[in-house]
């Protein structure tokens, strides 16, 4: 395939393309907020000061296609998704709430089955949250709650020039029926390695080795990258060959892909191997697949060639940028 094709139709891809009615959201509410919010807009989760810690706040929707499409596998990453939020912050989840709406009983039950699968495996609980049991659709939202240590959070708008752009995922997955983008390494899994994965990101905050992060969710690899170079106002340069990937995977499929665990991080480049070798302590294939720029493009190369996917003087993902995440008015609660 021709590079420009490839980039035209990841571009395209609705995972990348919903996420536009974000900056909706984020231009609507007013920014006056409290001296203790650290960061919100454009990070997988919000982060609060409290204390001698901080709390990390996220929360999640399962799309109606894939409630539609497997009502087990949609409960079941409607809890993956916001454990994957809070890891990749660099925290550690502590507790889950669940809305769920019912038309259909027996979807209902497919999807409370397929939360409780995953709260089997990761050990993160459900501690409450609220039923709609007369609704003329079947949903479900989960919110969540981690935590981290003051200094410790991973956050997305701190890219800086120079970065190695790295890539990790378990490549040892498959795609369950009817769900081509969505790469499961988890439900065949058994619990000690998944929870390992749940915290290595934690453990690489602690020891201080990356700038910037973000799990690979809905918008794929390189949409991803594209979220998380928009927040921190840069642009990159990165190799599409350079991307891990299965064998036997189409890579357009692949750099479509939601990932069962995946991140794409910045770090100084004397941190690189260092970040490499802790993914690879718990089964995820990493790699450095290029660099962070000032100029605000992510160029794509393969080969000789070069095509640019985002220009973000001119083309927006999220709309969130260095000012949405962190430019709060501080106020004192009571004044």
């Amino acid at each position: 395939m021709e590079l420009n094709d490839l980039v035209e139709r990841l571009r395209n891809f609705p995972g990348v393309t919903r996420k536009k009615s974000i900056s909706s959201v984020i231009n609507f509410f007013p920014k006056q907020s409290y001296s203790n919010v650290l960061a919100s807009y454009g990070e997988d989760a919000a982060v609060v000061e409290q204390g001698d810690s901080l709390l990390l706040l996220a929360a999640d929707g399962i799309m109606p296609a894939l409630m539609r499409a497997n009502p087990f596998f949609a409960g079941y990453y409607a809890v993956l998704v916001n454990i994957h939020d809070i890891a990749a912050m660099g925290g550690v989840p502590v507790a889950m709430l669940d809305i769920l709406s019912v038309k259909d009983s027996r979807v209902c039950t497919q999807v409370m089955r397929g939360m409780e699968s995953a709260v089997k495996k990761f050990g993160v609980p459900i501690v409450g949250g609220h039923t709609h049991p007369d609704c003329d659709y079947d949903a479900i939202d989960i919110a969540i709650i981690g935590t981290t240590e003051k200094g410790r959070a991973i956050f997305s708008h701190t890219a800086q020039t120079g970065d190695d752009v790295i890539v990790g995922m378990d490549l040892d997955g498959y795609y369950p029926d009817a769900l081509p983008y969505a790469w499961d390494t988890t439900s065949r899994k058994e619990a000690p390695i998944l929870r390992r994965q749940m915290l290595i990101m934690n453990k690489i905050a602690k020891q201080d080795l990356v700038r910037s992060g973000k799990d690979i969710s809905n918008p794929g690899t390189l949409g991803t990258l594209g979220m998380l170079l928009e927040t921190s106002g840069k642009g990159a340069t990165v190799n599409v060959d350079l991307i891990p990937r299965p064998d036997e995977v189409d890579m357009v499929q692949w750099l479509k892909s939601y990932q069962g665990c995946g991140y794409v991080v910045t770090c100084d480049p004397t941190n690189s191997q260092r970040i490499v070798d802790m993914y690879a302590t718990v089964g995820v294939t990493a790699a450095v697949i290029g660099k962070v720029t000032n100029e605000p493009k992510l160029v794509i190369e393969q080969g000789d060639d070069s095509a640019i996917m985002f220009d973000f003087d001119k083309d927006i993902i999220t709309g969130c940028t260095p000012s949405s995440t962190v430019g709060w008015e501080s106020v004192e609660l009571g004044k």
